[in-house]
């Protein structure tokens, strides 16, 4: 089979194509899926998870149809069903004609979007979601999100607005503040000088972008509030070994630094979402296999409005 391989290492990554793969085998109650599109997210060149795969294969949003089952599954899936899944950090491999799912990894496709459409969610929506998890957020609370344009930030923008009904403090680039539409509340361009000051009394901080603008999101939140991140790459302290140096003068601020888990379940409802009408997926710019490397280029640049997706 045709698949995607980064080869090299982390300080010199070479992207390539392989046609001559072997097919995964399904075992045990896994789900091997035929791959009609996998997303791309440009960041996992420098996941050190990308270089422990001894297949070197990336992509972990993924859409397609099941053709086979291992000997143990007993799910409600079917030989045939459209699905689309996020492979976990750990496994991936989905930039592939074929990849392995387990069944807490992979869920019905939304039938009103394409498969293109559908391999853009699975990360996007499942980080958005558990985001849920951390912080209490609800009609009367005050959230601030950074890189509000990007494609988490989108999902997360209209979740949290459709589940909680929380007032949304949108920061974007003005160029791409359409993405988001009448969703949030307030949109503040990122690049207004010292916007943190204009930010203030904020319940809970989701960053999506790291670095400096995670560091100026101290100065918008309530002295109780909470700071939640999945900048890339992580801040110093997001695996415990250290504290934030603003936690000194705020140390009522909770932090959290994540990286998103599989959620089957999750991946079942937003479909539902998405073919109510009540969540819009994200703008993709799809490109053929045999373009694979070009797509990458494109997937690792900033503020492009869209998801980066290869067909297979």
């Amino acid at each position: 089979m045709k698949a995607v391989q980064i080869l090299g290492d982390m300080s010199s990554p070479k992207l390539t194509t392989n046609f001559s793969m072997e097919k995964p085998e399904p075992v045990k109650s896994d789900i091997l899926v035929r791959v009609h599109a996998a997303g791309v997210t440009g960041d996992e060149i420098m996941w050190p998870e990308t270089y422990r795969r001894p297949s070197r294969v990336p992509g972990h949003d993924i859409s397609g149809v099941i053709t086979a089952f291992g000997p143990d599954y007993s799910g409600p899936l079917k030989i045939g069903q459209e699905v689309f899944a996020f492979l976990s950090a750990h496994t991936g491999e989905g930039q592939a004609d074929y990849v392995l799912c387990s069944p807490d990894e992979i869920a019905p496709k939304p039938t009103a979007l394409s498969h293109a459409e559908a391999s853009a969610l699975p990360i996007p929506v499942l980080t958005a979601w558990e985001v849920l998890d951390y912080a209490d957020i609800d009609a009367g609370t005050r959230v601030l999100v950074t890189g509000a344009s990007g494609a988490v930030g989108q999902q997360f923008v209209q979740l949290v607005k459709h589940l909680t009904g929380a007032h949304v403090i949108a920061l974007a680039s003005a160029t791409n503040k359409q993405l988001l539409g009448d969703v949030p509340d307030e949109i503040i361009d990122y690049k207004t000088p010292n916007w943190e000051k204009y930010v203030q009394e904020v319940d809970v901080v989701f960053d999506t972008v790291g670095g400096e603008v995670l560091a100026k999101t101290w100065e918008t939140v309530k002295s109780d509030g909470m700071i939640i991140t999945i900048g890339d790459p992580a801040p110093s302290w997001a695996f415990g070994g250290d504290e934030p140096s603003e936690s000194l003068s705020l140390p009522g601020v909770r932090y959290k630094y994540f990286i998103v888990s599989p959620n089957g379940e999750r991946l079942g409802k937003m479909a539902g979402l998405f073919d109510e009408g009540v969540i819009k997926p994200l703008a993709v710019k799809t490109f053929p296999f045999d373009q694979a490397v070009e797509a990458w280029e494109h997937a690792r640049q900033r503020g492009k409005g869209y998801k980066v997706v290869i067909e297979f």
